[in-house]
């Protein structure tokens, strides 16, 4: 177990919205922010990963992982597909949470940390559009925005463009990693055999789901025995904010090839140009091995 806590003035509120299911990087961020004592998790949102159906397979593994950590967090549905197929439904249950947590009176404030497209954080606001200013959005999304690259559409904000327009154009508080910072967060397979795997039931999650992804016929666009852990920086850069580089810029406008535009007159956002991947895998690391290693499972609760 971890022998410390983190003093009340320090703690943060937190919701986690993830595309869990899409591939096998999201389970170790998710995993990583339930272990932060910095962080009071309020709920984790299931997020699309670009087709309608998908947000179904994000709540399976979101309640997988708890089942392996033993946790009860609660957990919401979001939309089902990009804003250009949801936004006459109605509003889902995660939108509906984060505009009650958005408005709650709490001294903590509130961290959004958004792993995957930007859907449900978009929803919310536009039907509470109040909200915006009642918390910080960490997004791993968006190309480089000085060297656009043509060639290579940029997972994230391609799966809603429109979703990511929204955001970037609000004037909320947002905490851009681009895929030049989430891109650097390298692991290794074999470290994450020797360090995660023997971490209890979660360890063993971890490692299997990230093997058999790796082995199956999507992952033709990884190294062979590594892997980036693209979504942990969120959790790094909430965790401790100067723990990378960054500065503040005007907002991008997303093009249909998920390249970026920069005009004159657009809300200025934080942008890191990087994050010290050896404190944020190190710390997740540590964290599995102190509160799961070894068979010390416990029951968590939050």
């Amino acid at each position: 177990m971890l022998q410390y806590d983190v003093p009340e003035y320090k703690k943060i509120r937190v919701i986690v919205d993830t595309d869990a299911a899409c591939e096998a990087d999201d389970p170790f961020a998710i995993a990583h922010a339930l272990m932060c004592r910095k962080f009071e998790v309020k709920a984790i949102f299931a997020e699309h990963f670009g087709r309608k159906g998908t947000v179904q397979k994000s709540y399976g593994e979101i309640e997988t992982i708890l089942d392996c950590m033993k946790m009860d967090v609660p957990h919401f549905m979001g939309e089902d597909g990009p804003l250009c197929l949801t936004q006459d439904a109605p509003l889902s249950e995660a939108g509906e949470f984060l505009i009650r947590e958005a408005l709650a009176e709490d001294e903590k404030p509130l961290f959004v940390l958004c792993l995957g497209a930007i859907t449900n954080v978009a929803r919310a606001m536009q039907a509470c559009p109040e909200i915006k200013d009642r918390m910080t959005l960490v997004w791993i999304g968006c190309q480089d925005m000085d060297h656009p690259n043509p060639a290579f559409r940029e997972f994230n904000s391609g799966n809603d463009i429109e979703a990511a327009n929204f955001v970037l154009g609000s004037g909320a508080q947002v905490w851009l990693l681009p895929v030049t910072v989430y891109g650097k967060m390298r692991i290794g397979l074999a470290e994450i055999q020797k360090r995660i795997s023997p971490c209890g039931k979660i360890g063993k999650h971890l490692f299997e789901q990230m093997v058999d992804y790796n082995a199956g016929p999507n992952a033709g666009w990884t190294a062979g025995e590594s892997w980036t852990l693209g979504d942990n920086p969120a959790i790094g850069v909430a965790l401790d904010p100067a723990c990378g580089s960054y500065s503040l810029r005007s907002s991008p406008i997303v093009n249909g090839d998920t390249t970026c535009r920069l005009e004159e007159g657009r809300p200025l956002i934080r942008v890191y140009a990087w994050v010290d991947s050896r404190f944020v895998l190190e710390d997740m690391m540590s964290k599995l091995e102190l509160m799961y290693g070894a068979e010390k499972q416990v029951v968590n609760s939050r």
